[in-house]
């Protein structure tokens, strides 16, 4: 038992506590890394974005994957809102707000968005308009996506920022030292904290996102049925 266990006998559990917390923050990072492909993989497919797939890197620290994350995010808001940008260019002013009109049909929101990537891209796929008014009409982009790119830049900033996404394989006394430097109470619990105020708000924000390009995704593959 290491001296430090000694002096503040609940070190063991809180050592375990910090595991658990940074497994959790890992599998919410890496959901968020499929689910970012995947509204990429959309865009590219049927809007004409050229967004890269973006992979999480084992050998480095939280805050680099969060700016990954964060990169690719800010290059979706771009695109989608050169999208909106390129649909009120085009459109008449009644047209382009219908497609924010939350009474206007959807089927005629869609038909107006197709339209204009059929001008857009020459030849637009049949479900080009549904994933715009998709990504346009709804909170996908302007809350949702803002929302947690915030929350990543936050973790990235914080206490966890530095510590490498591997060192779960690394062992119990690894770990500590790379998260603390010392195995020391005050510092086991203050991590704890850390960990679990970033984490909540963290995992409700990513299945909101996580949500939303579900919804995205599940509707081109009906379309394309």
């Amino acid at each position: 038992m290491a001296l430090s266990d000694l002096l503040y006998p609940d070190n063991p559990k809180r050592r375990q506590e910090l595991i658990h917390l940074h497994q959790e923050l890992l599998d919410c990072m890496s959901m968020n890394f499929h689910a970012t492909n995947e509204l990429a993989g959309v865009l590219n497919t049927h809007l004409g974005c050229t967004i890269s797939h973006i992979k999480m890197r084992e050998s480095s620290t939280v805050k680099e994957n969060c700016d990954i994350i964060i990169q690719a995010m800010s290059e979706i808001q771009r695109q989608v809102q050169k999208i909106d940008s390129d649909m009120k260019e085009k459109l008449e002013p009644v047209l382009y707000q219908k497609l924010y009109d939350i009474k206007e049909p959807e089927l005629e929101k869609i038909a107006i968005a197709h339209r204009v990537f059929s001008i857009i891209l020459g030849e637009a796929t049949s479900t080009a308009g549904m994933v715009a008014t998709k990504l346009i009409g709804s909170n996908l982009i302007t809350l949702t996506v803002s929302k947690l790119v915030s929350l990543l830049a936050q973790i990235g900033a914080s206490v966890l920022g530095g510590i490498s996404i591997t060192i779960l394989g690394l062992g119990i006394e690894m770990i500590l030292h790379a998260i603390l430097g010392a195995v020391e109470r005050n510092q086991l619990l203050a991590a704890v904290r850390s960990y679990e105020e970033h984490l909540a708000e963290f995992k409700e924000a990513s299945e909101k996102y996580q949500r939303a390009i579900h919804e995205v995704t599940s509707s081109v593959r009906h379309q394309v049925q």
